[in-house]
């Protein structure tokens, strides 16, 4: 069974407290989101697999630690996961980056895909599913169920924000895929946005309205 981890680390916290204040530009709200995705991408690293490495310091030889040859992928999903993928890389520099397209439709609020470009051997890597906004859960369940028929097995989803129907939603489809959020919030309004939140989240990072 797969884990929800809740962010609660207090950088965390107080960057995300940030960014949901309606007079924050778009400049600050992208720097603080990938700061938050770069600090997300620390906590949802630490269980990667390590292994014993000789190297040569300029004093003696010794036997450190790397990572245990795991390549890496991030894909966020278009358009406001790109606001998560410069943190993550600051973290992760080698991940592969691959973009999945993906609109919610204003009638049924269910998502459309619209673009897939992925790394050529993404089912080989261990792919992070980045996102800001978990709202209906729609969006991200579609995600990697893309992925999963694209062959990919090793997954890990990531968001800012999340409301409990889509953590809800995302956990009945994915029962085999880590969820990573940084703040649970408490419902979704009548038009499908997450409250208290902070907007939409894609708008707030590229100052489109």
């Amino acid at each position: 069974m797969a884990k929800v981890q809740i962010m609660d680390h207090p950088l965390i916290q107080h960057k995300i407290n940030f960014i949901r204040r309606e007079d924050v530009g778009s400049k600050d709200f992208r720097t603080a989101v990938s700061e938050i995705a770069s600090l997300m991408c620390y906590e949802a690293t630490r269980d990667l697999e390590l292994q014993d490495v000789q190297i040569k310091t300029p004093i003696c030889e010794m036997t450190g630690k790397e990572l245990a040859g795991k390549k890496l992928a991030v894909i966020p999903i278009l358009r406001a996961g790109l606001g998560m993928v410069d943190g993550m890389l600051s973290m992760i520099p080698a991940a592969k980056v691959g973009h999945i397209g993906l609109y919610r439709d204003p009638e049924t609020l269910e998502p459309v895909e619209y673009y897939c470009k992925l790394p050529v051997d993404c089912e080989e890597r261990e792919v992070f599913v980045v996102d800001p906004m978990l709202a209906t859960g729609g969006s991200l369940v579609a995600a990697v169920t893309l992925l999963k028929q694209k062959g990919v097995k090793r997954m890990r989803a990531m968001c800012i924000l999340a409301a409990p129907e889509g953590v809800k939603a995302f956990e009945k489809a994915h029962p085999d895929v880590d969820l990573y959020i940084g703040a649970l919030d408490d419902h979704l309004n009548d038009h499908g946005y997450i409250v208290p939140g902070l907007g939409d989240a894609g708008d707030r990072i590229f100052g489109t309205k």
